[in-house]
């Protein structure tokens, strides 16, 4: 399903008050939703940001001042709007992302489960941020979605995990841009990553790894429109399969590739295609199952037995050869 992504980042501008970081945030938010997207982000706890004042006094309930604007902006566009910022519920603080579905309603709340140490023998973390227990996806209208927060960045477990959830798109709001390992790991799970930030580069990634656009000191909004229904496949068997997609559906697929990483990813511009009807019709396979088969294989090799013939989408094309169309 095609999806409108829009992203903020805060720019480094922070404010002494959670009152006038979220009014500087919503003006931000304003502009994202002009662009008629299906679901915006905003950056890692916006309204605490550069706040000096105990998180016991700057936590909010949900729903609280904060959620309340943001939902009814939600109700207005018909838009999803993922919601940072530190919460206080069932007596403890969280650095929480509250997801607020269309019309206005809390559909989920993703609690940071791995808040950075903020004392030098690890007993505070965050400054009296509980830790969240459970990697969580979110079903929408689009397709599933995951949440990681900032220091999630460095907990690969976490991102394989949302992979293993068939997550299509892992949001990533942050306190700093992340560079390039929110690359690394839409490329190793194939799904994209959309980040929000308080500095300055807020991304869109591509399942093939690439930078789709980015925020910079001007530009403080993207939006970009993706199909939730994609996939990423291997050259190997598959070098005419562009080509033949091409020539078929002229102007109805995109095709993305990159030869050096002998990956390309297909996705439907027309909603009346979809990936699998694709794969069937032209015979191929995910990067997923072609790596799976050969794992099946090498586990018959490694017990001493012939591994059983597969059978495959690819049939008997040549593996590293352009066929004709």
């Amino acid at each position: 399903m095609r999806v409108r992504v829009a992203t903020i980042c805060q720019g480094g501008r922070l404010y002494g008050s959670v009152e006038e970081n979220r009014n500087y945030v919503i003006k931000l938010l304003d502009l994202a939703l002009a662009q008629k997207p299906d679901i915006v982000c905003l950056p890692e706890a916006f309204t605490t940001a550069g706040v000096n004042r105990p998180k016991e006094e700057t936590a909010e309930r949900v729903p609280g001042p904060t959620t309340d604007i943001v939902a009814k902006k939600a109700r207005e566009f018909n838009c999803y709007i993922i919601c940072p910022i530190i919460t206080n519920r069932n007596g403890k603080i969280w650095n929480s992302a509250i997801v607020i579905d269309r019309t206005g309603d809390v559909a989920g709340i993703y609690d940071k489960v791995h808040p950075v140490t903020s004392s030098s023998d690890y007993t505070v973390f965050e400054d009296g941020v509980t830790p969240g227990s459970e990697i969580q996806a979110f079903d929408l209208d689009f397709g599933r979605v995951g949440i990681q927060i900032c220091f999630d960045i460095g907990f690969p477990e976490s991102w394989q995990r949302l992979s293993d959830m068939g997550a299509k798109i892992v949001f990533w709001p942050s306190a700093y841009n992340g560079g390039f390992p929110l690359q690394v790991y839409a490329y190793l799970h194939h799904y994209y990553v959309v980040s929000s930030v308080r500095s300055d580069k807020s991304r869109i990634i591509d399942p093939l790894g690439r930078i789709m656009d980015e925020t910079d000191a001007i530009k403080n909004v993207i939006c970009r429109e993706i199909n939730t229904d994609f996939v990423v496949a291997h050259y190997d068997f598959n070098y005419s399969i562009p080509d033949r997609i091409m020539m078929s559906y002229p102007g109805r697929v995109e095709i993305r590739s990159h030869w050096d990483d002998a990956h390309f990813l297909v996705e439907p511009i027309d909603n009346s295609l979809s990936t699998e009807h694709l794969m069937k019709e032209f015979g191929f396979e995910s990067t997923f199952h072609y790596h799976e088969r050969h794992r099946t294989a090498y586990k018959w090799i490694l017990q001493g037995k012939q591994p059983p013939a597969q059978k495959v989408a690819h049939g008997n094309r040549p593996q590293y050869a352009k066929q004709n169309f």
